[in-house]
């Protein structure tokens, strides 16, 4: 006879800031929290991971001193209930480099990367929690099937609290906002 698996109780309950606040690094790795339930993420593809580095490396590059560019940290969107985001890339103040949790008033852009899986999550709940945060620029790149990627950029209208949506690229990102920035992903 076989043991059913149990999963643990915090798979079940809606978990506060404070609770979250006291895991380790390693228990939160690899996850979200999404009005307060844990959203457990796969891990991701080596392109995946290649396209999130090359990315950040060339926005920070741009950027200038007052900002830095990284991958895989939460971004809390909201305390009550609790929503972590962790964005493929965060374009953040490099004042709030020791500041935890990272705030959205810290965030200028974020960047996902849809995967298999996240399509849904990454097209349309993302794009409308970042900008009911407030976070500036939302970019979005899609692996398409010539493996060439595609970005779509997406600029807030704070007045309506919603993205606009700004230019498309295919491979080469030559974008002016929110910095004149050159990129080139399609040769990864």
């Amino acid at each position: 006879m076989t043991a059913e698996p149990v999963a643990p109780a915090w798979m079940h309950e809606q978990i506060t800031a404070e609770q979250y606040d006291s895991w380790s690094e390693e228990q939160c790795a690899g996850i979200e929290i999404v009005d307060g339930m844990v959203v457990v993420s796969p891990s991701a593809s080596k392109r995946h991971n290649r396209l999130a580095r090359i990315l950040a490396n060339a926005l920070e590059a741009a950027a200038g001193p007052e900002w830095n560019a990284d991958t895989d940290f939460d971004v809390r969107l909201q305390d009550v209930p609790l929503t972590n985001r962790r964005p493929d890339v965060v374009v953040y103040r490099a004042d709030t480099i020791d500041i935890t949790p990272t705030r959205p008033e810290h965030v200028l852009l974020v960047a996902e990367i849809v995967s298999p899986g996240s399509e849904t999550t990454d097209r349309i709940v993302k794009t409308d929690q970042y900008a009911k945060a407030g976070i500036a620029f939302y970019w979005r790149i899609e692996q398409a099937a010539t493996g060439v990627p595609l970005v779509y950029t997406y600029l807030l209208d704070p007045a309506a609290r919603a993205y606009r949506e700004g230019d498309v690229f295919t491979g080469t990102v030559k974008a002016s906002a929110p910095f004149p920035v050159e990129v080139e992903l399609g040769r990864i």
